[in-house]
């Protein structure tokens, strides 16, 4: 494997792409937004900064909490006329219509010169490439449906291994309830609910009616009694979590599982973030595992920037030596090691990554595991309405035959 290349050579590529001296170029200001307000978020998105910064650029950064409010105020300040240098947007159809209404600028020069279509994976590739043309930087891979478990709650309910299948990951569970540790550390939040249901529909469901659900829109899909059947094993996590759940943050669910209060998390793995801040090592203080066997589907997910369209020249170079820095190899490592993601290239040092990482890594190189995340199948309209089925039927005395109804109607839209 090759090793990471040093930041002199990014910096040289990045003048190069821009098209500004190296030894005369004023600093390239660029405003970016995104929401990474975290403890481990923003250690990660400092390694950016900090790497734009040398490379001859001048990172302002604007966090705004929260994804959904992070998006609103980049289309509110696009609308206005006061839009930033670049934005944070998840890898996925999320950008779609500012594409097709002309309001995002294309990074094309970079992507070529930076050999995206070889190093990136296709999942990734048929995010960011519209109609030949490159419109966002992924800056990570995440994978949403991670397990990550306390070391010291589990040798309190006498847990000596990770599940290889879902009944004995529900066992597990019961072990962990029954030494009164809090067995599913959980966040009542429409978007965590969803992306429960997804780590158990492809673990329990398969990838095979995953796709026909969600890329196919396949109605005797949504209507079979295996789709069902996943319905009524996600609603069993509901005796695993505690009365405090509703509400709560991802990352106030993962202390609780650093602090050894519970046992396990389904997390995205942004989540290994919150243990390096807190100075655990994966491996030793906590486990990991992306699924039960060795073949279990790893779903792909990330994050991207966007360059909203403007036609400054010094704003237009900023995107290019942005889009550059956060795409090259050694700011690749250093925001994945902080941030819990991997990296969107495969030719790093993985010596800074930790066994969880690697394992992610090394899962990538099989085509055959890899899974597009939900977000890159439907449009946000049709993921909300998703959701909106997800926590009706999880917060809900409701059947799994009407969740099935609902959820046949919003994949029609209806």
């Amino acid at each position: 494997m090759l090793k990471a290349t040093k930041m002199g050579s990014a910096i040289a590529l990045a003048l190069a792409v821009s098209g500004a001296p190296a030894q005369a170029q004023a600093p390239l200001k660029a405003t970016v937004i995104h929401w990474w307000t975290s403890g481990g978020e923003s250690a990660a998105v400092k390694q950016f900064a900090e790497a734009y910064n040398k490379a001859g650029g001048q990172w302002v950064d604007q966090a705004v909490a929260g994804a959904d409010q992070s998006r609103a105020t980049t289309i509110n300040r696009i609308v206005g006329g006061n839009a930033p240098t670049a934005a944070q947007f998840n890898t996925s159809k999320q950008f779609r219509d500012f594409v097709e209404q002309g309001l995002l600028n294309n990074v094309d020069d970079v992507a070529i010169a930076g050999k995206w279509d070889q190093i990136m994976p296709p999942s990734i590739l048929q995010a960011i490439k519209i109609n030949g043309h490159f419109y966002a930087a992924p800056v990570d891979i995440h994978m949403p449906a991670w397990f990550f478990y306390s070391k010291a709650a589990y040798k309190k309910a006498g847990i000596t291994n990770e599940p290889q299948t879902w009944e004995e990951f529900l066992a597990q569970l019961g072990k962990l309830k029954a030494a009164g540790v809090v067995p599913l550390a959980f966040g009542g939040q429409v978007w965590q609910e969803k992306i429960t249901f997804d780590a158990i529909f492809a673990m329990v469901g398969g990838s095979d009616l995953y796709l026909k659900v969600y890329r196919d829109r396949d109605q005797k899909a949504v209507m079979s009694p295996a789709f069902k059947q996943v319905l009524i094993e996600f609603k069993k996590l509901k005796g695993f979590v505690d009365a405090g759940s509703p509400g709560r943050n991802w990352n106030d669910a993962t202390a609780m599982v650093v602090q050894g209060k519970a046992g396990v998390q389904i997390m995205g793995d942004w989540a290994k973030g919150e243990f390096a801040a807190a100075k655990q090592v994966a491996g030793k203080d906590f486990g990991c595992y992306p699924g039960f066997g060795p073949k279990s589907p790893y779903i792909v997910a990330g994050d991207a920037f966007v360059f909203p369209k403007t036609n400054d020249a010094n704003a237009v170079k900023a995107q290019k030596l942005l889009a550059n820095v956060v795409t090259s190899p050694a700011a690749q490592v250093a925001f994945a090691a902080r941030k819990g993601a991997i990296p969107i290239r495969g030719d790093v040092d993985e010596s800074q990554l930790d066994i969880c990482a690697r394992q992610g890594l090394a899962i990538m190189k099989d085509k055959s595991r890899q899974l597009p995340n939900t977000e890159m199948l439907a449009s946000p309209d049709t993921t909300g309405a998703l959701q909106d089925v997800l926590t009706s039927y999880w917060n809900k005395n409701q059947s799994p035959e009407d969740a099935q109804k609902a959820f046949a109607r919003a994949l029609k839209g209806e």
